[in-house]
């Protein structure tokens, strides 16, 4: 059966035929013909687990049994309940309350309205403003997206979103500033005092970033002591911190939260993706007390909610995903297996001519391709290098997650490596194989001259 000839589905792009999945298991999905896909992805960044676990079924089916919907204007649930408390015990000092959604989309959009929220009640109301960094992303919905800073993504909405002044990305392997690590003077973080005393502190509610960078920079990790200063500038200016965790989190980068691995406290952190694995759709936005706190004080609501908020299937998921996780020690996994693929990667790629860097925290692994290594120039965007290689990786068997417009939103190429925890090392060595066999495929398919 192919879907593609007579569907009414409105996809994603209707130019791209799309193979039926008809099952998953473990590291693996296969197509409704038998064919096997090694997901080193997790779709985008998604499976944390590993598919078809039936721990995580069974739960789901146990919740069913119970109550499969009570709308939170009405009820709250167990799952829910204990879904918090389980986040809350992982996250770092004072955040202990989760606000429930459907995606990682919605949890930035919930961090932003609370900033504003949260500043009307300290009778503060000129303040409105959340501060990105170029070259980011924080999730499709309009506040979101003007929160972000990559152009292609933004591009046609543009007349629909929110003005605002944005900080430096942070890329060391790019550095706007013309410095290496050993020189650096994190004139990146400092940028974001200049973006706030632009636009007037005044204004400010809050700025918002990923510990690493995911689908717009190919894990891209800061200097050390990025987000020290990050905090020092915030706390300066009276602006809150949202940390967006919705790919970084949930053990991907090799800790609960990729936070951590900085020595800050942000004063939120959106999660989605790994938080049920895929398994059910959910988001959160966990938020520290002092914020909780004002409203309680005040006697003040949040305006704000979803249908959907606190679900109890998409809780009973999350519970399961972090029970799992712990039972089986997924997150040092992660760090462990990280370290293995990222060693893997390096030994085969670190002389390929056209690999400019390989990335990452965790199992969360990025390679940035470069048309000539010593210059660090990119291909031309027109040759969509990225899209090349993404469809030769699909072809063999490998599903990664490739994307354009690295370093600006329009030049750069680079693949994301994100496979499920539970990976194991032969399948490791096999991911890198596939790997290094499409991207030499697709260097000979655009006729460009490699000497290996």
């Amino acid at each position: 059966m192919d879907m593609n000839d007579d569907t009414y589905v409105f996809y994603r792009n209707p130019f791209t035929h799309y193979p039926v999945v008809a099952r998953g298991e473990g590291a693996y999905l296969f197509d409704e013909k038998g064919k096997r896909y090694l997901d080193a992805c997790g779709g985008a960044v998604v499976s944390a687990l590993g598919h078809s676990v039936p721990e995580i079924v069974e739960a789901l089916k146990a919740q069913l049994d119970k109550v499969e919907f009570a709308h939170t204007s009405q009820f709250t649930n167990s799952a829910q309940e204990e879904l918090a408390k389980l986040l809350t015990e992982r996250a770092p000092g004072g955040l202990n309350h989760a606000y429930f959604v459907s995606g990682g989309s919605e949890a930035v959009e919930s961090a932003l309205k609370i900033a504003r929220s949260y500043w009307v009640q300290m009778g503060r109301p000129d303040k409105w403003m959340v501060i990105g960094r170029e070259q980011s992303y924080h999730g499709n919905t309009l506040g979101a997206l003007s929160a972000g800073g990559n152009r292609w993504r933004r591009a046609i909405y543009e007349p629909m979103l929110f003005k605002a002044p944005r900080a430096a990305a942070c890329s060391c392997y790019r550095c706007p500033f013309d410095r290496k690590p050993a020189t650096c003077a994190l004139e990146c973080a400092e940028d974001l005092e200049r973006a706030i005393l632009e636009a007037g502190p005044e204004k400010v509610a809050a700025f918002i970033a990923e510990p690493v960078v995911g689908a717009t920079a190919g894990a891209l990790v800061p200097h050390a002591n990025y987000f020290r200063r990050i905090r020092e500038i915030c706390d300066k200016y009276d602006v809150l911190l949202i940390a967006d965790e919705v790919m970084t989190g949930m053990g991907r980068c090799g800790s609960w939260f990729a936070i951590r691995q900085f020595g800050v406290v942000p004063d939120m952190i959106c999660l989605a993706k790994g938080l049920a694995a895929g398994y059910v759709p959910i988001g959160a936005t966990l938020v520290h007390d002092r914020i909780v706190d004002t409203f309680h004080s005040r006697k003040a609501i949040f305006q704000h909610g979803h249908t959907y908020m606190g679900h109890p299937l998409a809780a009973a998921a999350g519970v399961a995903v972090i029970k799992y996780m712990e039972a089986n020690k997924l997150v040092e996994r992660s760090k462990r297996m990280g370290e293995e693929l990222l060693t893997r990667l390096t030994t085969a790629l670190h002389e390929h001519p056209h690999v400019g860097d390989i990335r990452g925290r965790g199992l969360f692994v990025g390679i940035e391709f470069v048309a000539d290594r010593e210059t660090k120039t990119p291909f031309e965007p027109e040759m969509g290098f990225h899209r090349v290689l993404g469809e030769i990786a699909f072809k063999n068997g490998l599903i990664v997650y490739p994307m354009g417009g690295t370093i600006d939103g329009r030049r750069g190429d680079h693949v994301l490596i994100a496979p499920p925890f539970v990976i194991t090392k032969a399948q490791i060595g096999r991911l890198v194989e596939l790997l290094v066999k499409s991207i030499d495929a697709a260097v000979e398919r655009m006729q460009l001259k490699v000497d290996v």
